[in-house]
């Protein structure tokens, strides 16, 4: 396990709860694409790494897949158990993207949903290429996801400044910078295929408040800058609500490729 890995997954306890209530999830659409488009179907064998809570993980089952969600932080994956675990094609294993603790040819298909910024590159396409069946190695079966927050519209103009001024290290971590700075092309490859859909998630003050909370980079409850994060919270979502809510819309940008060679 990778000290990076270590690290972000920490950074996610105590906000677990806030994370499965309120994180947005990702259009069915997407399954739908990666079906008709590259052959993700029912018989595939898939490991979900960084699963997190299985937001991602539970569109895998409802597709009908056997589904290893692999996850190091113990809070997510207890979540991710209360959700799914009844479903009999779920197995949660304790990992990271660079050490699943996954058999050799394990899968059919990898997922990494707002994930990849945390890994390791080499390490976890080299682990990538280790627990991929072999009929599937040079195939494009690596799927890299994330819903990227749209920052046009004053809300959403508002609430990207709000994120700069009460982050901790934001604008280090935005998912954008993996794809700005080559390293999904340099993890994927220059062939990989890039589809984006826009979703919208409506949310009341309670929800704004959760969302915003389970953002690793805000200062949590009885840290410093907690109160004056949320005081500032507060004001942006008054004077924008429209009827009790606002609307986050998000760009969901979904990589499919083949795991880089060593």
């Amino acid at each position: 396990m990778s000290q990076s890995s270590v690290n972000s997954s920490d950074r996610f306890s105590g906000r677990v709860d806030d994370y499965a209530r309120y994180r947005p999830h990702y259009p069915a659409e997407v399954i739908d694409w990666l079906r008709d488009e590259f052959g993700l179907s029912r018989e595939r064998v898939v490991a979900d790494v960084g699963a997190g809570t299985g937001i991602f993980t539970k569109l895998l089952l409802e597709n009908g897949n056997r589904v290893m969600a692999v996850d190091p932080n113990a809070e997510m994956r207890a979540a991710m158990a209360r959700e799914s675990g009844a479903n009999p094609n779920l197995t949660i294993v304790e990992g990271v993207a660079e050490a699943t603790g996954l058999a050799d040819g394990a899968v059919d298909w990898i997922t990494a949903a707002q994930a990849f910024h945390w890994f390791d590159p080499p390490k976890a396409a080299a682990e990538f290429r280790r627990i991929l069946r072999h009929d599937a190695f040079k195939l494009p079966r690596v799927v890299l996801l994330w819903n990227n927050r749209r920052e046009d519209g004053p809300f959403l103009e508002g609430y990207e400044q709000f994120c700069r001024t009460h982050g901790t290290d934001y604008l280090k971590i935005k998912h954008q910078n993996a794809a700005a700075d080559g390293r999904v092309e340099g993890f994927l490859g220059a062939d990989a295929r890039l589809r984006v859909f826009t979703h919208t998630a409506r949310m009341d003050r309670d929800g704004a408040q959760g969302r915003t909370r389970s953002c690793s980079y805000i200062p949590g409850p009885g840290k410093p800058g907690y109160e004056a994060m949320l005081a500032a919270l507060n004001d942006l979502f008054d004077r924008h609500q429209r009827g009790g809510f606002v609307d986050f819309v998000y760009d969901t940008h979904v990589y499919v490729g083949r795991p880089a060679a060593s």
